[in-house]
Order: structure tokens, then sequence, then C-alpha cells
């Protein structure tokens, strides 16, 4: 399980990183009048609302199991990723109708170099801190914080286009540069907005883990079954940092109750060390039970 402690700061400290660089973009924009360097600005609002959402969501995911959220408040996450993937998306748009506007009615940048150089430090800021969030997310299994990671890294790419743009204007002196690539970006940025709403429905909607992972666990139960007869109807899902696999575990008939139950204790620790955070169901059934492999079952005799 994720140390809901460190996920908190690095929540938060995505918050104090939005607020920077926000300000830095703001800046560059009212030197220059870029079009292009609005729309990088404007992105970073958005930045700023989606840290706050995920602040929201690692908390309350952090949350341990209640009366009315017997499985825990992990999905909160989930839904935290959607609306940060909601954002980015809102945020290309805005970048669209602002590249489109520019096009329209081109106009000259002022101090384009410093406004270059203040966005590009914004840019290595947000690079750096995108990869720190994503791989701190992933190791942890926390989409919010993934999903953050993910629009940072994407308004680090809009920067890089924004400065591309810039160049080009500076080089051939030609204004609609700045505006076609903020259009460029604008429609990069909405895709990735799309993929990180698409991953988070994944979740909501209870996928089973990814091929690899569900191999992984059926060699555990494997190894650590012995004296079972059969695993059948293997059911995982993730729900943030928590893995939820359930099976049916099929021994002798004649085994007692606290036979089949040291079994059951066996495999809830191999899994549990194998898979940090994982929740293990186990329904014990009689021999007569038996699927075979009609009904893709793990033999285990």
């Amino acid at each position: 399980m994720p140390t809901a402690s460190r996920a908190l700061k690095f929540a938060f400290g995505s918050i104090l990183v939005a607020l920077a660089v926000m300000g830095l973009k703001f800046l560059a924009w009212a030197l220059t009048g870029s079009v292009a360097l609005y729309s990088d600005a404007l992105e970073s609002v958005v930045n700023l609302v989606s840290a706050s959402v995920a602040l929201w969501a690692v908390h309350y995911a952090s949350r341990p199991a209640d009366h009315n959220h017997p499985f825990g408040h992990h999905k909160a996450e989930y839904f935290s990723a959607v609306f940060v993937g909601v954002m980015i998306v809102v945020a290309a748009l805005f970048i669209v109708r602002e590249a489109l506007a520019g096009l329209a009615d081109p106009q000259p940048i002022d101090q384009p170099l410093l406004g270059m150089a203040i966005n590009a430090g914004a840019a290595v800021v947000n690079a750096a801190w995108a990869l720190t969030l994503i791989r701190f997310g992933r190791a942890e299994r926390s989409p919010a914080l993934v999903a953050d990671g993910k629009h940072i890294m994407a308004d680090v790419m809009t920067s890089v286009g924004v400065l591309v743009g810039l160049l080009l204007v500076l080089v051939t002196g030609l204004y609609a540069f700045d505006s076609i690539l903020a259009l460029i970006v604008g429609v990069n940025v909405l895709w990735e907005g799309w993929k990180v709403i698409a991953g988070s429905v994944g979740g909501l909607m209870d996928v089973a883990v990814d091929p690899a992972e569900a191999a992984r666990i059926r060699a555990v139960i494997r190894d650590s079954a012995g004296g079972a007869i059969e695993v059948h109807d293997l059911k995982t899902r993730h729900a943030g940092p928590a893995t939820f696999i359930e099976f049916h575990l099929v021994v002798d008939g004649d085994m007692t109750v606290t036979e089949s139950h040291g079994i059951c204790d066996r495999l809830e620790a191999a899994l549990a060390r194998e898979m940090p955070g994982a929740r293990v169901t186990i329904h014990v059934e009689p021999a007569h039970k038996q699927k075979g492999e009609e009904g893709r079952a793990l033999t285990l005799d």
C-alpha cells in the first residue's frame, strides 16, 4: 500500500509548483503579448485546478474502509483522474480557440527572447516535476498522481511547441507561426486529455489487471497452494493502490477446516508479498466442484 502521507506531500507539492509555473507563464505573456504564450499560460491555470483536485482525491482515497464503503475509498482517485482529463481537454479547446483567433489577426511580439527564456525556465521546472510525479504515482499505484503528472507533461509539450513557434517567428518574421504552433500543440494536448480519461474510466469499470500481472498472480498461486487440487474463477481488478484478487480453491472433501484455512493463509501471505496492497478473497470448495480444463481452471496437483 502507498504511504498516504508521502502521496499527500506530492499532491501538495503539485499545487506549489503549479502556482510558481503559472506566475512565470503569465509574466512571459505579459511581456510579449504572444498568443501562444497566452495559451500556454491558460493551461497552467488548469494545472493548478487539477493539482488541487488530485490533493483532495489522494486524501480521500487514503481513508480506511467504513460502514458505507467496506471496500475502501480507492476509486476516488479515478474520479479525480477523469476530472483532470476533462480539464486537459478544456485547456486544449481554449488553446485552439486562441490559436484560430491569432491566425485571423497576427500580431507582432514584444521582447520575444526574454519571454522565451522565462517560458523555458517554467518548462524545465514542469518537466522535472512531471517525471517525478509519474514515477512516484506508478510505483505507489496512485491514478490521481499519475494523471496529474501526465497533465503537467502535456503542459511541457505545449511549452516546447510554443518556444518552437516563437523561434520560427524570430527567424522568418512571420507572426502567423506563433498561432500555427499553438494550434498544433492544442490538438496534441486534446489527444493527451482523451488518453487520461480513457485510462481512468477503465479503472472505474473494474478492468482486470494486465496479462503480465495476471501471470504473476497465477504463478504465486501455483507455487503456494500445496495441498489444494484446483483454482478456478480467478477474477482481478485494480482500485487505486489496491489489487483485488478473488478465486475458488478446490480441496479434498475430507480436509478439515483448519487445514484448508492454512492453505488460504499461505496463499494470502504469498500474494501480499508479491503484490503489496493485494486484497484476496478465497472461496473454498470440495473436490466435486472441480471444473478442469473446460472451466479454464488452474490445476495444482
